[in-house]
């Protein structure tokens, strides 16, 4: 099972990454990937850039050298509110929006917080994906929050990272995840959490997650550009006209 659509990738932009865009570009020439997003840290992340990285990113082509590129953001979930740090019409002119539990930002607290937090996002309607929600420094009730996504038609990611290099511990919590949202009727996207190029597509652990619990592939949106295309356009998300040669 191969797929060629990543939603999360992080550049030199947030300095705890050590890729630009252009090594993204190469990357994703080389192995075949059709589209993917840059998702750097939202700015009230210590490291994070500046507000208007992102308000700025309205120079990018949406596609260079046939691949497209999605203008994204991973902001930081702030309180219990489910506040993020990116904010108003700034966020309709982004093509994707991430947003995650960060402990400079967020620091762990109760599982109610928690899940109270994730679920005030995701009913702000600001969000498309929640990221990395497995991590075991949040515990969650992975029932509620699988359900106000599904009711809410948010996706919640598996972090093909988290399995690798951080938020190790994982598994059990995403693995209750992928069986929450299957039973809920929701979607799923995978997501890289690249933080240099190599990493870009790189599934192999969350595929094998999936499998496993034998999720239906319509409900992964990494199926294929048109599906991830599609889900963003049904949030409100304009201008997406211009990825329309990547649709088969």
């Amino acid at each position: 099972m191969r797929f060629f659509v990543d939603v999360h990738a992080h550049t030199i932009a947030s300095t705890h990454a050590y890729s630009t865009l252009h090594d993204y570009l190469a990357v994703a020439k080389a192995k075949g990937i059709k589209l993917f997003a840059i998702t750097d840290h939202g700015p009230d992340m210590a490291d994070a850039p500046h507000f208007w990285h992102f308000v700025n990113m309205r120079v990018w082509p949406r596609v260079i050298d046939g691949i497209g590129v999605l203008r994204g953001i991973e902001a930081n979930i702030k309180n219990v509110d489910g506040e993020i740090d990116f904010f108003g019409d700034y966020l309709r002119e982004l093509d994707i929006v991430l947003a995650g539990f960060h402990e400079p930002v967020f620091p762990p607290s109760t599982k109610e917080a928690h899940t109270n937090a994730l679920i005030n996002c995701i009913e702000s309607g600001d969000v498309d994906i929640i990221s990395h929600p497995g991590n075991p420094a949040y515990p969650i009730d992975i029932k509620r929050v699988a359900k106000a996504a599904a009711k809410h038609h948010v996706a919640l990611e598996i972090n093909n990272s988290s399995f690798l290099t951080s938020r190790k511990g994982s598994i059990h919590n995403c693995t209750e995840i992928v069986n929450a949202v299957k039973e809920a009727g929701g979607l799923l996207v995978m997501g890289s959490d690249s933080h240099i190029a190599f990493s870009l597509g790189e599934f192999d652990k969350a595929v094998e997650l999936i499998q496993t619990v034998d999720f239906p592939i319509e409900r992964i949106l990494n199926r294929s550009p048109e599906a991830l295309l599609s889900f963003l356009s049904a949030r409100g998300h304009k201008a997406l006209d211009d990825y329309s040669l990547l649709v088969e």
